[in-house]
């Protein structure tokens, strides 16, 4: 890691976050057609935004740059595999870690990780079946497609608002600020799957103006210093796999748990592996295959 990078993290301790994410998120709404289409111009050059694969290619078509942002894709662009045994990716990104949480804790970067509890607000009830279980963090940067879905079918049993500083989620900062995800604004969705529990975490970073889900809409702003909770126990939203179930307002981090011998990821997924939304992370791990191992390394 450069020194440039160290000093970015750090400087970052000083920035007003939360006043300018929410500077974003003006300007990222305004719809000024001027404005908005430079900008959504200037973007897809830097960024080398392929607009062949959006729903709507014609960038002066978006409202604002958010609508932009949060383009849809045309669906053939993002197929689901049709084994419904496999685990499809939430979002297109970059692998930040991928594997098993041990003892309660996550890997957030070499030398770094976090406790499952911390990630989940403090309410270890939350946390208790995925402290020995398997995760994936997924870092979506600003040239990737910001709409979130989901990894298996799933019925939507509690979402948690957990407050929280916005770090930015790069490279840079998860290398260098301690127990960064479990620190930052982040709204955990608890499903029940064919896997048992599974939670999607998605973290909040700076210039993220707000996460919202299909469910509720957005979450967050507003903000405060209270965890907020949300039941589900009477008509839940059930969710099917590759369904799209929340996006974030510009780019930032989406934490995959499930819990302990109920899924095997592909070992071909390792940190810095690019992933699109709707290819394989892993696969189920069916009971009659899980016993079949167990008596093997009995004998």
């Amino acid at each position: 890691m450069s020194i440039s990078q160290k000093l970015f993290a750090l400087a970052q301790h000083a920035l007003p976050q939360h006043p300018l994410s929410r500077l974003m998120g003006v300007i990222t709404r305004c719809r000024c057609s001027a404005f908005k289409n430079a900008l959504i111009r200037s973007f897809i050059k830097v960024y080398g935004v392929d607009m062949s694969q959006a729903l709507e290619p014609k960038p002066t078509a978006y409202g604002c740059f958010n609508e932009f942002f949060t383009r849809a894709l045309k669906p053939e662009t993002r197929p689901i595999p049709s084994d419904p045994d496999i685990v499809v990716c939430p979002a297109d990104g970059t692998i930040s870690q991928i594997g098993t949480i041990s003892k309660g804790r996550v890997i957030q970067a070499k030398g770094k990780d976090f406790s499952v509890v911390e990630l989940f607000g403090g309410r270890a009830e939350n946390a208790e079946p995925f402290v020995d279980g398997r995760f994936a963090t997924i870092y979506l940067s600003p040239r990737d497609y910001h709409r979130l879905h989901m990894p298996l079918d799933g019925t939507l049993r509690e979402m948690i608002h957990v407050p929280g500083k916005l770090f930015s989620v790069n490279g840079a900062t998860t290398a260098n600020v301690p127990n960064l995800f479990a620190r930052n604004e982040r709204v955990i969705a608890l499903f029940d799957t064919a896997a048992g529990p599974m939670a999607l975490v998605l973290v909040g970073a700076i210039f993220v103006a707000s996460i919202e889900t299909v469910w509720h809409g957005v979450v967050t702003p507003p903000t405060g210093t209270a965890v907020r909770t949300w039941h589900y126990p009477d008509n839940p939203p059930v969710l099917s796999r590759g369904q799209e179930m929340g996006r974030f307002n510009m780019g930032s981090t989406v934490i995959v748990l499930f819990g302990n011998d109920v899924v095997e990821w592909n070992e071909s997924l390792t940190a810095d592996t690019i992933v699109r939304m709707g290819q394989s992370l892993g696969r189920l791990v069916r009971q009659a295959e899980l016993k079949s191992g167990q008596l093997q390394r009995r004998s």
